[in-house]
């Protein structure tokens, strides 16, 4: 992973074999987010995505390998407890248009990523919903 930040916008460039959640996490460390919009771009060979059963409460993942470009990629970074906590989904297609994604879980980069990170001044944690067994962002009380 190469990046240079420009005030509050972060230019990334993902390489080959690079995990995006491993990298969004050893940037956030890094540069300190606490808060940031993601969008990103790029190709990857294997990628695991799916949707979040709200009767059963749980998450319901599909395994993708193979030749993917992204068709879009977006979510936030934030914390939950205060640690690092990244929601990203994302869209991508093989090589017969066909598209699938979902909230990702996995994503291996075969060529490049190439990710706009806009931090954001401000803080938001997350909290576990029994309700809805998702973790929901919270906002600091002012």
């Amino acid at each position: 992973m190469e990046y240079k930040r420009f005030e509050n916008t972060i230019i990334v460039r993902l390489d080959r074999g690079e995990e995006i959640l491993e990298q969004m996490e050893k940037l956030a460390l890094r540069e300190h987010i606490q808060l940031a919009g993601v969008q990103a771009l790029g190709a990857v060979c294997e990628f695991t995505a799916g949707v979040f059963d709200t009767r059963e409460k749980k998450f319901l993942a599909n395994d993708f390998r193979g030749t993917f470009e992204i068709v879009s990629l977006t979510g936030t970074i934030d914390t939950m407890n205060g640690a690092f906590y990244c929601h990203l989904h994302m869209s991508a297609a093989n090589e017969r248009g066909e598209v699938f994604g979902g909230h990702l879980s996995r994503a291996v980069i075969s060529a490049t990523c190439e990710m706009v990170v806009t931090v954001i001044n401000g803080s938001a944690d997350r909290l576990y919903d029994e309700q809805t067994g998702l973790n929901l962002l919270q906002f600091p009380r002012v």
